[in-house]
């Protein structure tokens, strides 16, 4: 195998790594939310209903903006039933998911958990503007951030929350260019009306960040004339524009789903040559940024049968995909593509936390345990913290189906403000182990910490209530850094994180 190369140089960056880019999704969607962070009566249940295994782990992951209530879900969502006391809140059918959504766990017991995730854990709130519009999402918003002294606010004081919630970061609505969606719109529809919410909310609080409705995929036949579209209505209104993208091997094309970031990667390229190209025509001097508020492996093409043969039951189980050491290795990848563009990319969120297509499942009444695309994301969000260099490959390559050729090597760098440097690369070799060689320049660097791998000899080896730990990094021997260039060794279908001082 021919060895894969690349230099990496301080004066060479891309950006500055957001740390919302760690951010991850709940939604009343399946046992997200019941039986997953919520869950009364559990034995490690706290006062609150909220499962304390669960937090811990959701501290472990690193994760920081949790956007909610939805997805799917808020496109038919009435704020107003999930405040007050829990037993007097209203039981609704949630449309999206054709389940009965029971209120118990609404927007106190939501700011509860994040609170109790850490002060990293940040909330990101999607108002509806589906079925419901502009009235709505101002009441949502006074009610949430106003400090006192209106009949909202005081509701919420009333309610048990004397101080603010203090949301900053807003969605304007979801997925509203899709024709499943509740509401759905054209371009022109959801452009005037996100810009109407967006002036409102900012009369509000100038200060608010908003993100306006991007594509739900760079596969929809909208794709780009939508943003263009949403953009001329909402530029000077909005912060960023969002992107949404799942992927699985299709028809048995593995090759070409471990290239899955090719397709991420060209997906932001054209959200931001789209944006800026609005920017250009407006004569705008500022720039709208991206934010990829769902991304994940997910076996969709599964999970639409589950769905479509419900009958309206409370938080059945939905979109449990059990990931393989394959998906965590394409996880992985998904992760450097989104580091790999941090000058652009300034939110994203995980879609989802727990049990749906999550990185943490949960057992009704027994344990939690760490899916396989759990590490990648805990490391990335631990060692990719500081400023992205600028990583171009020279890797031996592999042909798709889909993308035609890709490289066997896809990786990026980050560089912490200590001076110290972490490089994530994955192999997608199925087969091969790949030599890999990187030049230091002028970095100063003289050990190797660690190299971590997740890989095993079992590509569909997992994690289950049976085996929780079947699956877990391991350190990787043989890894040196000498006269400047570090050497390692890839093995075959693997996702690497080498740490350097």
């Amino acid at each position: 195998m021919r060895t894969a190369r690349f230099t990496l140089d301080p004066a060479f960056t891309i950006g500055e790594v957001n740390p919302r880019l760690f951010g991850s999704f709940v939604e009343h969607l399946g046992r997200c939310v019941y039986t997953g962070i919520f869950e009364p009566g559990h034995p490690a249940a706290d006062a609150d209903g909220l499962r304390q295994d669960v937090l811990d782990l959701v501290r472990e992951l690193g994760v920081t903006a949790v956007r909610y209530p939805g997805g799917n879900f808020v496109s038919g969502y009435k704020w107003e039933d999930s405040v007050g006391p829990a037993e007097d809140r209203p039981r609704r059918l949630d449309l999206a998911w054709r389940s009965t959504e029971t209120n118990r766990f609404g927007l106190s017991e939501y700011i509860a958990f994040l609170r109790k995730a850490g002060p990293q854990a940040e909330p990101m709130m999607a108002v509806n503007l589906g079925t419901r519009g502009v009235a709505e999402a101002l009441e949502l918003q006074e009610y949430a951030n106003h400090p006192a002294g209106t009949t909202l606010s005081d509701l919420r004081a009333e309610h048990g929350d004397k101080d603010p919630f203090g949301i900053r970061l807003w969605c304007l609505g979801n997925e509203m260019d899709g024709p499943w969606q509740t509401g759905h719109k054209t371009a022109e529809e959801y452009g005037r009306l996100a810009a109407e919410t967006a002036r409102a909310m900012r009369q509000i609080d100038p200060g608010v960040e908003l993100v306006a409705c991007g594509s739900s995929g760079q596969s929809m036949e909208t794709f780009a004339a939508w943003e263009a579209t949403v953009l001329e209505e909402t530029y000077d209104l909005v912060d960023h524009i969002s992107l949404h993208a799942y992927y699985e091997p299709l028809d048995g094309d593995v090759d070409s789903f471990l290239a899955s970031a090719v397709d991420m990667e060209s997906f932001i390229e054209n959200v931001v040559a789209t944006c800026d190209h609005i920017g250009a025509r407006l004569k705008s001097k500022k720039r709208i940024n991206l934010s990829f508020d769902e991304w994940n492996v997910w076996y969709m093409s599964k999970s639409q049968a589950e769905v479509s043969a419900l009958d309206w039951p409370e938080a059945p189980r939905l979109l449990e995909d059990n990931y393989s050491v394959m998906d965590a290795v394409v996880f992985g990848s998904l992760l450097v593509a989104l580091l790999r563009h941090a000058d652009r990319v300034a939110v994203a969120c995980l879609a989802q936390l727990v049990n749906v297509i999550a990185p943490i499942m949960t057992e009704p009444g027994g344990p939690a345990w760490r899916q396989t695309t759990f590490f990648p994301f805990a490391q990335a969000s631990r060692y990719g913290r500081g400023e992205v260099l600028d990583v171009r490959v020279d890797s031996p390559t592999y042909g798709t189906a889909k993308y035609g050729e890709a490289d066997l090597l896809h990786a990026t760098a980050v560089r912490a403000e200590d001076g110290s440097v972490t490089v994530f690369a994955v192999n997608r070799s199925r087969t091969e182990p790949l030599p890999l060689d990187v030049a230091l320049g002028a970095l100063e660097l003289t050990d190797v910490v660690e190299h971590s791998a997740l890989a095993d000899a079992d590509p569909d080896a997992r994690n289950t209530l049976a085996e929780p730990e079947r699956v877990v990094p391991h350190r990787v021997d043989g890894t040196a850094l000498r006269d400047g260039t570090l050497t390692a060794v890839l093995e075959p279908l693997s996702w690497n994180v080498i740490r350097l001082r």
